[in-house]
């Protein structure tokens, strides 16, 4: 199936060619950090995880978003997602997939990879991040790509296929789950040490990931002539809605918990982030950024008039877009190193370096969405 991707037009060719010239320019860089060590990032010894790790946080979020077009779509007989939930499944790939990647790049070194495969421990939070994420990439792929082929032969999908999606769904969960607590379960980093981290990563993924597919599917029926419904797409953004307010409540309740009980530690990150601590302020026009999105954002999405016009409701997705990535994609790593234990701001900020490599990441995963997406639309197509 997958030889329709190799079928378009000139302006299919054009992204294409462009998507792998952005990545051989990341890769390119990637061997000069490689050959250079992360003393060409913004890492160090007090801020040692930064942009590749918060992206690799974010992506995972994207991924498991997936999972709200498949429970209605098959816990609750929702047929109408059945036209996209393909699309959600090849999302969740190409997002673990770069997923991987950043944490690839993260490790400095290549062969620094083997050793969590090789010298990984079951009491490692890591290790078990690792075999939920690429478990979930396989459950999407291989559920995708078979009701896709079922879809083509005008079959219902084989029994089996039923048991994976059914798999998949608390898989979703637990692949965000494992990934906060690879953060949370960390003594000494206030801002992550929390007991809601989790349910924030959950309620972030299932605003962000439907997002991130909702304004994909708007560019699909704005390139091509494959329609996700109208109907699919406001359902699609009630389901935001509920989920970006449940994640902003989350937010607050953070910083409620840390102001009101006055714990330096837990006030410190916040004051940080917000408005600066001890003269250092590189992240403050970030986070008021995210305040602006996100209550732009709330009021496209609470008010039912904006939230059913798809026009309306695409700012609406692109603002959660942005805020829920300020927030878990760029400031909760920092802010859980800033200030470290000791009180002291070691400020961070990404590299030229970092940057070009992050973008080329994401060329590699919109390259797999692309290629997906186009043998999926094309095949629907063909059986409408």
């Amino acid at each position: 199936m997958l030889d329709r991707a190799l079928k378009g037009g000139k302006g299919y060719w054009s992204w294409i060619v462009f998507l792998l010239f952005v990545i051989g320019v990341g890769f390119v860089t990637f061997l000069y950090q490689d050959r250079m060590g992360p003393i060409v990032t913004g890492l160090g010894r007090d801020v040692s995880w930064g942009l590749y790790i918060g992206q690799y946080a974010y992506f995972v979020g994207i991924a498991a978003g997936a999972v709200m077009v498949i429970m209605p779509l098959y816990l609750h007989n929702y047929k109408a997602f059945a036209r996209i939930s393909v699309l959600a499944d090849f999302l969740g790939v190409a997002a673990i997939i770069m997923v991987g990647l950043f944490v690839f790049v993260d490790l400095g070194k290549v062969t620094r990879i083997l050793n969590i495969a090789i010298f990984g421990q079951p009491k490692s939070i890591l290790f078990w991040n690792m075999i939920i994420l690429n478990g979930y990439m396989i459950l999407c792929l291989l559920i995708g790509w078979n009701v896709l082929s079922a879809e083509r032969k005008g079959l219902p999908h084989p029994k089996w296929v039923t048991f994976l999606i059914y798999l998949s769904i608390p898989w979703a969960f637990s692949i965000h789950t494992s990934t906060a607590f690879v953060f949370a379960g960390l003594p000494g980093r206030h801002f992550w040490l929390s007991a809601i981290m989790a349910p924030r990563f959950l309620s972030s993924a299932f605003c962000s990931g439907p997002a991130f597919l909702f304004i994909t599917c708007m560019i699909m029926k704005k390139v091509s002539s494959f329609d996700p419904g109208d109907e699919q797409m406001k359902t699609l953004g009630g389901i935001i809605a509920y989920a970006f307010i449940i994640n902003t409540f989350f937010f607050m309740v953070e910083l409620f918990t840390a102001f009101y009980s006055s714990i330096p530690q837990a006030m410190d990150p916040f004051i940080y982030l917000f408005t600066g601590l001890h003269g250092h302020g590189g992240f403050v026009p970030w986070m008021w950024t995210y305040v602006f999105f996100t209550i732009c954002a709330l009021i496209l999405l609470i008010i039912p008039s904006t939230r059913r016009n798809l026009e309306t409701l695409t700012v609406a997705c692109g603002a959660v877009l942005i805020s829920t990535w300020i927030d878990k994609g760029l400031s909760m790593v920092p802010g859980g190193f800033i200030p470290d234990p000791f009180g002291k701001v070691f400020e961070y900020s990404p590299t030229a370096i970092e940057i070009i490599i992050t973008i080329g990441i994401y060329a590699a995963g919109f390259f797999v969405i692309t290629v997906l997406f186009k043998t999926a639309i094309s095949i629907k197509k063909e059986i409408a």
